[in-house]
């Protein structure tokens, strides 16, 4: 009777071990989305949502009462103890930094983030769940009167669509130009098969603010099938690959 308790107990031990190491990792994790709340020179406020998914990242400023798009940067990224190193893919505000390394020193304490030498905190909105399409997404085709056209997603021009567990943002881009095309996001849910965005800012066209798009899903090969009405209200069924 002593050895069975012994093993229960220390089965029971293992397991808190467990979830006490998991839940350290994962609040010591970039992974999902943070918000800060700011004011621009002129007492405008603002807000900044960055978004990180495994091995990639965007960060985007908007007026936090209208949605007016005002600048957004991302790319790959990587942490090396407190030591975080982005590769530069897009920079709407600054293309010359595209393709360019930076480094600099986060420190992430629960649902707090704070960047060295920077004097806006991030709260976290969320930890990548629960995220049914979490990840970075390119656009890898779309069928069109029943045809399936892919699309090479290893070229320069990329359409990229980043998603924590409530939070998504597209994307599209040149890596060899420079070239920033556009973006928008907003927050989303995925219920019975049905994708909602409900868009915060878009750089093309600020009356699609406060707009909410309904979608179909589904994941069929590892890949994301998105079908409804564009933006316009044109038919679209898109095809989506997780990025490598």
């Amino acid at each position: 009777m002593f050895f069975i308790k012994s093993k229960t107990m220390k089965k029971i031990a293992i397991t808190v071990v467990y979830a006490l190491l998991s839940f350290a990792i994962k609040a010591q994790s970039p992974i999902g989305a943070w918000e800060s709340l700011h004011t621009s020179e002129n007492g405008t406020p603002l807000k900044t949502v960055a978004i990180f998914t495994n091995g990639y990242q965007v960060a985007t400023t908007y007026e936090a009462n209208t949605g007016k798009f005002i600048s957004t940067n991302g790319g790959a990224w990587k942490l090396n103890g407190n030591t975080m190193t982005e590769t530069v893919e897009f920079d709407s505000s600054n293309p010359e930094r595209v393709g360019s390394e930076v480094s600099f020193e986060v420190q992430i304490n629960g649902n707090t983030m704070d960047i060295v030498g920077n004097e806006h905190s991030f709260k976290r909105i969320d930890d990548g769940t629960p995220g049914k399409l979490q990840g970075a997404w390119l656009m890898s085709g779309r069928v069109r009167d029943g045809e399936t056209q892919t699309r090479d997603t290893s070229g320069p021009r990329k359409t990229m669509k980043i998603l924590s567990g409530k939070r998504f943002q597209w994307i599209a881009y040149n890596t060899e130009t420079k070239q920033f095309m556009g973006t928008g996001g907003g927050n989303y849910t995925t219920v019975d098969g049905e994708y909602t965005e409900n868009i915060e800012f878009f750089s093309r066209d600020d009356s699609r603010v406060g707009a909410s798009l309904k979608f179909d899903f589904s994941l069929t090969d590892g890949n994301w099938h998105h079908k409804g009405l564009s933006s316009q209200g044109a038919p679209l069924h898109e095809i989506w690959s997780l990025r490598k």
